[in-house]
């Protein structure tokens, strides 16, 4: 523990649990409570996307169901920060260091996650209040699920997001994206000829959610999640064993499903609304059959749109710190990075340099090719230098406007691996390209802007109106 919180830039111990977060919030005022009857059918789903990027929204009342939902719960910067109960770039700093420092999960032999344990003749269609998004969904689907595996030859345990499709009583389909580390253990499961044990955490601690997001170059595949949660968290994640599978999973999530990813069946999956703004289609996909359902006296339901702020959100902060530690390492110019939010945290970065010598000119073009090579996903890098705001749209287009020249300061990069559900590429495949918004060193004088004197405005002696004109626009 000591050597732990030696390393965190902040020392100090975080609660991640996913109600002592909530609670975090509400005395945040980031929780805004729906007072109504909702319907889990369409409604739920575009309240949250009506009110996205706002307070979390929480819904007591949901017809046909005793359990609330909680949706938009990480969807923007002020909620996170709530929270977690730190800043942004703390948050930011604490998962960076997190990766290099794992600790272990710690097993207790009691957990509020298992307050009821059902092992038979449940119905997950009636227990939770699993919404149906949008019209053009093919049915109810969890979406906030964390999924927790342990690879059948490395043994190290996974956790990520993947959308879960209700197919009956007891059985979900299971969207595998290309790419991932658990698609990769159940090919593995497969080729053993063995089901692949499986539990989904519905509201886990949040320390547990922001590494199940993360990805790339600094997650490779022996990295054990739960132990990254543990060094974010800044002590163990208390785990409990499942009741029906050799596994283990957080002691204090609100809802948790176990089973088995079967590697003999596929069934139709989807289609369901991505996060890139139009349906992922239908496609066959692997069948979860769930053997017990555990959960608290008094569950809530964590729910996410997939065309909403918190599924891409969620990424921001891991992917940045992912980014930003490659960078630093490969290119020491590079002072910060930004996953923008029109590139939905994903697939557009702004990366900051300084250059204090003639000798650094170019590394900013050596920081887009490592940017791409450190991200999968990363479709563009525009570079700037120390003196744009990267987390202002304005100041970075301004840099375009300002400093970029089209016919020099273009790097494309054809036919490169990215995201299949980017439906300009070719199944994933396309050209990547970076925008050069820096000027060489020796120019910096000649591109630096107008300095105004810094003054504090008398705010008493400012008055709005007509009032004070009239004495000025009388003839």
């Amino acid at each position: 523990m000591r050597t732990v919180n030696a390393l965190l830039s902040n020392s100090q111990i975080l609660d991640t649990r996913f109600r002592s977060a909530l609670a975090r919030m509400g005395e945040a005022g980031r929780v805004t409570t729906y007072g109504r009857s909702v319907d889990p059918k369409f409604e739920v789903a575009a309240l949250m996307k009506r009110l996205d990027g706002g307070p979390a929204l929480f819904f007591p009342d949901v017809k046909g169901y005793t359990v609330p939902v909680i949706g938009n719960f990480l969807c923007c910067k002020e909620n996170c920060e709530a929270a977690f109960g730190l800043r942004y770039d703390e948050i930011r700093r604490r998962i960076s260091q997190a990766l290099g420092v794992p600790q272990e999960p710690v097993l207790v032999d009691r957990a509020p996650a298992q307050e009821v344990v059902k092992t038979s003749g449940f119905d997950l269609r009636q227990m939770f209040p699993v919404l149906e998004h949008a019209s053009g969904d093919a049915g109810r689907f969890i979406t906030a699920g964390v999924v927790i595996v342990r690879d059948p030859e490395t043994q190290v345990y996974n956790a990520s997001y993947h959308r879960l499709q209700l197919l009956g009583p007891n059985r979900t389909g299971i969207k595998l994206d290309y790419g991932r580390h658990l698609r990769l253990a159940v090919e593995r499961a497969r080729q053993r000829k063995e089901n692949l044990p499986i539990v989904v955490c519905i509201g886990t601690d949040i320390a547990v959610q922001y590494a199940a997001g993360t990805m790339g170059s600094q997650m490779p595949e022996n990295a054990n999640e739960l132990a990254v949660a543990g060094g974010l968290a800044g002590h163990p994640i208390e785990v409990v064993k499942a009741r029906t599978q050799d596994l283990v999973y957080p002691a204090h999530s609100e809802i948790v499903l176990e089973g088995v990813i079967r590697t003999d069946i596929t069934e139709r999956e989807g289609p369901f609304g991505e996060f890139v703004g139009f349906a992922a289609p239908e496609d066959d996909a692997p069948v979860i059959e769930v053997t017990a359902v555990s959960h608290r006296e008094r569950p809530i339901y964590h729910a996410m749109n997939g065309y909403g702020r918190e599924s891409v959100m969620l990424r921001k902060y891991v992917l940045e710190a992912s980014l930003l530690k490659v960078l630093q390492t490969a290119v020491p110019i590079v002072t910060d990075v930004e996953m923008t939010a029109g590139g939905l945290h994903r697939f557009h970065a702004v990366v900051q340099v300084k250059k204090t010598s003639p000798q650094h000119d170019g590394l900013q073009r050596n920081a887009m090719l490592a940017s791409f090579g450190a991200l999968k996903d990363l479709d563009m890098v525009i570079t700037v230098d120390d003196d744009i705001d990267l987390q202002n749209p304005e100041d970075v287009e301004y840099a375009l406007a300002t400093r970029f020249e089209a016919s020099r300061d273009v790097v494309i990069v054809p036919g490169a691996r990215g995201h299949e559900y980017v439906r300009a590429s070719q199944n994933g495949i396309r050209a990547k390209f970076g925008l050069d918004a820096t000027v060489p060193y020796e120019e910096r004088d000649r591109f630096r802007r107008i300095v105004f004197a810094e003054v504090d405005p008398d705010r008493e002696a400012m008055t709005t109106g007509v009032a004070s004109l009239r004495p000025f626009l009388d003839p």
